[in-house]
């Protein structure tokens, strides 16, 4: 049997490691975001939507309704610092964000209702009549 020998080149070995590491990006860590959890369940004649927004004022809530399409906005502002106050720690989240999602029947906008209280949102969404998903059969 041949015994096999295997040339290393000590530069090689000693700075491998070092130039992998040197060259891979850096990985930062991300900010805490502002996530919108939103829980969806039917009815024979509604959707119940209760999305979790916390921290926002209901004036910075905005819904849009399109046919079966419903989007949700919201925006958290930040609040002016003082002048002689430093921040040592700010984990809070300011921003904008949405969540929109697609519902299987359109929706009737005029008796759709939205009720937000202790951070959540909570949406009745009748549905129209007349406009029931259809299913095709695959031949």
């Amino acid at each position: 049997m041949a015994n096999i020998v295997v040339r290393q080149d000590p530069f090689d070995l000693a700075f491998r490691d070092f130039f992998k590491s040197f060259w891979r990006p850096a990985r930062w860590e991300m900010e805490p975001g502002f996530e919108m959890r939103v829980d969806v369940k039917e009815t024979d004649k509604t959707y119940k939507v209760r999305a979790e927004i916390p921290g926002v004022k209901k004036e910075d809530i905005d819904i849009a309704i399109d046919g079966n399409v419903v989007t949700l906005k919201a925006e958290v502002k930040r609040e002016k610092e003082e002048k002689d106050e430093k921040s040592v720690v700010s984990e809070r989240y300011y921003g904008a964000m949405s969540r929109t999602f697609t519902l299987d029947t359109d929706v009737d906008e005029k008796g759709a209702t939205a009720k937000y209280s202790d951070g959540v949102l909570e949406l009745v969404l009748p549905k129209k009549e007349g406009t029931r998903a259809r299913h095709l059969r695959v031949e």
